[in-house]
């Protein structure tokens, strides 16, 4: 007599749970508070994607940087060699029947004041090849961290009628304080501030603060970044459009 099969009902296959974003995702870009010289709200503005949204790479900006400083490595140490350095041009005694060691010259490296041996010569070059894709893509990263960790504050200006550190001081103190970032109190390295155009006044106002260093928007680079903890740019309007610009080309 033949048995009837059971028939059994197959499971349906457990749904995957949605994978987690990356935490170095490219973000959303924002709109970022704009302050005035007494710590005000000056307005805001519409931070582009393409500067402040970029995937973080630390090996590039580790590659690009550590290229940057060895192109600023200066050649200045210079030893001589045996026949560059003056003088010894007698023997300094007769070769044979004294008692002494033959020599030739005073000027060999084996005596003092003679040439130097292994010694290291300014024609060696430490200087690297950087892309400009590079370049860019370097800076790119580190301007979107940086807006990522809360460091980079937004200026409508920054102008003085005279040069005069008194006043720099109290506006950045206010603005650091408005925005959270110890700009004037962190002693090292606090703040780089870029300027959207030259501005004399501005420039020597700042620059006897010794843990503030600026420059200008267009000279902008990941080693100016990496080395100084807050970014303060002023006229963000215009700075941005400069720095676009530079980006795109």
């Amino acid at each position: 007599m033949a048995t009837a099969k059971k028939t059994v009902a197959k499971k349906a296959p457990a749904k995957r749970a949605p994978k987690a974003p990356k935490a170095d995702a490219p973000m959303n870009a924002s709109e970022a508070v704009i302050f005035d010289m007494k710590g005000g709200k000056a307005g805001s503005i519409a931070l582009p994607a393409e500067l402040f949204a970029v995937k973080w790479n630390s090996d590039l900006v580790h590659q690009v940087v550590t290229s940057i400083e060895a192109n600023k490595r200066p050649t200045t140490a210079n030893t001589k060699f045996r026949g560059e350095v003056a003088g010894g041009g007698k023997k300094p005694w007769k070769q044979k029947g004294t008692g002494r060691a033959r020599h030739g010259s005073t000027r060999s490296p084996i005596w003092k004041g003679g040439g130097i041996t292994h010694g290291p010569r300014a024609e060696r070059d430490y200087s690297v090849k950087i892309n400009k894709k590079m370049r860019r893509a370097a800076l790119l990263s580190l301007l979107s961290r940086k807006w990522k960790d809360g460091e980079i504050v937004f200026v409508d200006k920054l102008s003085f009628a005279t040069p005069s550190t008194k006043e720099a001081v109290v506006a950045l103190t206010a603005v650091g304080k408005a925005s959270g970032a110890d700009i004037v109190s962190k002693k090292k390295n606090a703040a780089l501030i870029a300027f959207a155009t030259k501005d004399v006044n501005a420039e020597k106002s700042v620059r006897n603060m010794s843990n503030v260093v600026f420059d200008e928007i267009r000279n902008l680079n990941a080693a100016d970044l990496v080395t100084k903890k807050y970014l303060v740019i002023e006229r963000p309007t215009e700075a941005l459009a400069v720095l676009s610009g530079k980006l795109s080309k």
